[in-house]
């Protein structure tokens, strides 16, 4: 029994010990000689993932050994979650509980993810230095790590980083390697995703995504209609038509319509009227949401008639998306559907949309007594992109519910980033 609490108390101390280094002390140890100390440093600040250590940090992304450059990604990463992640854990001080921080689940789980702090230049430049490493996993990690740290900046920061990044994450779709071509194409569509404030997309980057419709890979086919359709990208129009008008209701044609439903060319119109009379649902849907984008309010009684005796939900939600593009209604059955969890997916990708160029349509959402409802609202205020925003959301961050503040610091964040810049 003595022997026990000895051992306890000599763990107990070492982590309250560990708790008294300083940020400065650890950081030192990123510049030493030796890699396992530069190691140790870069795992200890994993841990911890203190926002000062970012730009020290930064260095071991390029390090000349790969379990150092593994450790320093993660810790970038770390540093700017939300929610950070705590890699290792004791139990009852014997069990170790590890938590491994993949940049590609966080990539896949959205932008959310990311906290409001701002990305330094030279964390993200390290990022994608280190993509190009001779190691394919190390690339691999640093690029989703990128990807996901990179939705962080706004504004004239924003401007800055696509037009540097953009040659270079299009330049990776000409890899040898798809998993590589992949992950380029799901971050430029991420990095790229139609902001209000945005110019228009190099051609150089818009058009080497559409190089990628022609990869023999579907899975990096389906990826780069899913990008182009983020992208909002025109010049793709054709070749998206082509493909569906080839493949039709399979699973690349669905993906081709999708796409063109979210870039929305008035040239797509009669395409997406077509379909309203199909018995194709998931096309019909596709449909009513790109004539809504077009915003030609001539087809309203299309639409009506296509869903009149309609009981297939996601339609019925489709037709409530369109009716506020198309004819201003209130934004209430949307974020109803925000509750119901078949739902709630669709109608926030719905109310993204929306809050670009309509955020004042959330006044009294913002309000309402459900702290769960201020919360999305506050996120896809955020999400959406327009400063205007910052009216609503600003006076949020004093809510008294804790998730619904730390939804609107978010927001903020990210929207005051967003205002342009002179």
């Amino acid at each position: 029994m003595q022997t026990l609490i000895t051992v306890a108390a000599a763990l107990c101390c070492s982590v309250v010990a560990a708790a008294q280094v300083s940020v400065e002390q650890v950081t030192r140890d990123l510049a030493s000689a030796d890699s396992g100390v530069r190691l140790r440093a870069a795992q200890r600040l994993k841990e911890a993932a203190p926002l000062e250590a970012a730009v020290p940090l930064a260095a071991l992304v390029i390090d000349p050994q790969d379990d150092v450059q593994f450790a320093a990604i993660a810790a970038e990463v770390n540093i700017f979650l939300a929610d950070k992640i705590v890699p290792r854990k004791r139990v009852a001080l014997v069990i170790e509980l590890r938590h491994k921080i993949a940049a590609d689940e966080i990539f896949s789980a959205g932008p959310l993810a990311i906290g409001p702090w701002p990305v330094p230049v030279e964390v993200l430049t390290a990022l994608r230095t280190a993509v190009r490493d001779d190691n394919r996993s190390v690339g691999l990690e640093a690029l989703y790590a990128f990807g996901s740290i990179a939705v962080e900046p706004g504004g004239s920061r924003r401007r800055d980083l696509l037009r540097s990044a953009g040659p270079d994450l299009a330049a990776l779709i000409g890899a040898a390697d798809p998993a590589l071509r992949l992950a380029a194409i799901r971050v430029i569509g991420r990095l790229f995703l139609k902001r209000p404030q945005d110019q228009p997309i190099e051609p150089d980057v818009g058009d080497a995504v559409v190089s990628a419709l022609n990869d023999k890979d579907n899975a990096i086919r389906s990826a780069s209609m899913s990008a182009l359709g983020a992208m909002r990208y025109e010049r793709a129009v054709q070749a998206l038509t082509d493909i569906f008008q080839h493949y039709g209701r399979g699973d690349l044609g669905l993906s081709a319509f999708d796409a063109l439903a979210r870039i929305a060319h008035p040239s797509s119109a009669a395409l997406f009227s077509a379909q309203l009379e199909g018995k194709n649902a998931a096309l019909k849907g596709m449909a009513i949401e790109g004539l809504g984008r077009i915003g030609d309010r001539s087809k309203v009684p299309n639409v009506e008639a296509a869903l009149q005796g309609e009981r297939n939900d996601s339609l019925l939600l489709a037709g409530r998306f369109a009716a506020v593009l198309l004819e201003n209604v209130p934004i209430d059955s949307l974020t109803e559907a925000l509750a119901q969890p078949r739902q709630r997916e669709q109608a926030r990708q719905y109310l993204v949309e929306i809050a670009a160029g309509r955020s004042m349509a959330f006044n009294r959402q913002a309000k309402d007594p459900d702290s769960r409802l201020r919360a999305d609202v506050a996120d896809i205020l955020g999400l959406g992109s327009n400063d205007a925003a910052l009216a609503i959301v600003e006076p949020m961050v004093g809510d008294t519910d804790p998730q619904v503040a730390r939804a609107a610091e978010r927001a903020v964040a990210r929207l005051r980033g967003s205002r342009p810049t002179t």
